[in-house]
């Protein structure tokens, strides 16, 4: 039974991820540092889930402590799923340094763990963001992406940059999937979807920034899990690996077509509120997702409809501890 290091197993993706591991007959061991970014109690309620599972050990470890990577992860892992990290691209602009901290020094305590023990193999969690704001679409792994236009960006591209050193180095393997705006039930609290929904049922103005013209690669969670497993058996399946991987939907949404969408799901009156573009973000993201589809038959499921009521429906369930 193959045993893999899930970090940031509470969150939104690991914990999606964590549950249909082990129901998949994998052994898991999850850890999270229950970063206040977001409630822990919603987080909590992820890990609720799955934690009494008898294939799942769960530590509650900070991955900027090196003492204690060393000490609680020694095991030898089939591959390690590096998904923890400090999250947001409008935070990240007030604060870089904790980004610089949580996303790129704790990810290089993990590539140390790999290269002194038996565990080589990672699937490491990028973004999109790291593709900034290149005018040519869709984007291809190809793509130049030296120019990210936020802290959380560049901390993401470091951190491919730095998994490319550790496989050229120590013959370490990667596959750095590059995630296309992530939704579905568990969703933080601050990202769109989860945001203008509880504002609806609070009857209150969404706020738009922009014209509503700029658009997202929305990419339904279950869709994205496929995605980081089909990495999981490609990786542990193949030697001398260190790819870019796209897992988005192919189908850019604009943003007041998502608010609208929203509205109608909801079956909520609508007021919206236009505001300024954000510093830092982009006008759309594309992604190009051939790649994955030919080296790891990925393929997307779920329509934005569908999963927005998945969505709505977990948020009527969980409402009471869902906070920004």
């Amino acid at each position: 039974m193959s045993k893999i290091l899930v970090t940031g197993c509470a969150g939104f993706i690991g914990s999606h991820l964590s549950q249909s591991l082990l129901n998949n007959n994998y052994k898991v061991v999850g850890i999270d540092n229950f970063d206040p970014y977001y409630n822990r109690e919603l987080k909590e309620s992820n890990l609720g889930e799955f934690i009494n599972h008898p294939n799942f050990t769960f530590h509650e470890l900070n991955l900027c402590n090196e003492s204690d990577v060393r000490e609680k992860l020694s095991d030898t892992f089939d591959c390690i799923v590096h998904l923890a990290a400090k999250a947001g691209v409008r935070p990240s602009i007030e604060n870089p340094q904790s980004y610089i901290d949580y996303n790129i020094s704790a990810t290089r305590n993990l590539l140390d763990l790999m290269k002194d023990t038996d565990s080589k193999k990672m699937v490491f969690a990028s973004s999109s963001s790291v593709y900034g704001n290149i005018p040519q679409t869709p984007w291809n792994e190809e793509l130049d992406v030296s120019m990210p236009i936020s802290p959380y960006a560049f901390t993401k591209k470091s951190c491919e940059l730095m998994n490319h050193t550790y496989h050229h180095l120590y013959n370490l393997d990667f596959i750095n999937v590059r995630f296309f705006t992530v939704f579905g039930p568990r969703q933080r609290p601050d990202l769109a979807i989860n945001k203008f929904t509880r504002l609806l049922f609070e009857g209150k103005a969404i706020p738009m920034f922009g014209d509503g013209s700029t658009a997202r690669d929305y990419t339904f969670v279950k869709d994205i899990v496929s995605g980081i497993i089909k990495s999981i058996e490609y990786i542990t399946s193949h030697d001398k690996v260190f790819e870019n991987m796209n897992l988005g939907n192919n189908s850019p949404v604009k943003l007041i077509d998502l608010i609208n969408s929203i509205a109608e799901v909801t079956d909520q009156k609508l007021e919206i509120e236009q505001l300024p573009m954000q510093p830092g973000d982009v006008d759309i993201t594309y992604a190009d997702i051939s790649k994955a589809q030919q080296m790891l038959n990925y393929k997307p499921q779920t329509s934005l409809k569908e999963g927005l009521k998945e969505f709505v429906d977990w948020y009527l369930k969980h409402k009471e501890i869902i906070k920004a």
